[in-house]
């Protein structure tokens, strides 16, 4: 018998993670979440991972275009992080950041550590998620710290 729901969440609390906002776009709307659920998979051809709630309007833009962005936030962006994760609207959580459509389209944030835009090239169900497998196509690097979340709170890297 699999563990709890809150026993999931209490041991998935110390694996200490950095942040990134995941973006896309829909037909007339730019998209975004905060995202810790990101991963590297293949340095050969260079991709990564996302994982989606199934609920989620990014999630959905992102299985329909086949398109989205993954911005890695810096120790200065937890507002960031705060007003993608949940609970306003998409005009409300791009208010007051600096953003530009990419290569690809997407809405990218332009003061994050790293960007990545990738296309879509596997996808599949993982209970309540969409494990979403993207080849980057275009990168862009900043510098900065990373901003970690660790134990349900916000961390930096110590210098």
């Amino acid at each position: 018998m699999a563990i709890g729901n809150q026993e999931f969440k209490d041991t998935l609390k110390l694996w200490a993670s950095g942040v990134s906002v995941v973006t896309a776009q829909s037909e007339d709307e730019k998209l975004g979440m905060t995202a810790t659920s990101f991963a590297s998979v293949s340095m050969d051809p260079p991709q990564i991972l996302v994982c989606l709630n199934e609920t989620t309007e990014t999630g959905a833009a992102i299985l329909q275009n086949k398109k989205f962005a993954v911005n890695i936030l810096t120790s200065e962006q937890q507002q960031v992080s705060n007003q993608f994760a949940g609970g306003s609207s998409m005009d409300e959580r791009f208010k007051n950041v600096v953003w530009h459509k990419g290569e690809l389209g997407v809405p990218v944030l332009d003061e994050s550590l790293a960007i990545m835009e990738c296309t879509v090239v596997h996808q599949f169900k993982a209970g309540t998620h969409w494990v979403v497998v993207g080849e980057i196509q275009h990168n862009q690097c900043n510098t900065g710290g990373p901003l970690l979340y660790f134990n349900s709170a916000y961390q930096q890297v110590a210098e």
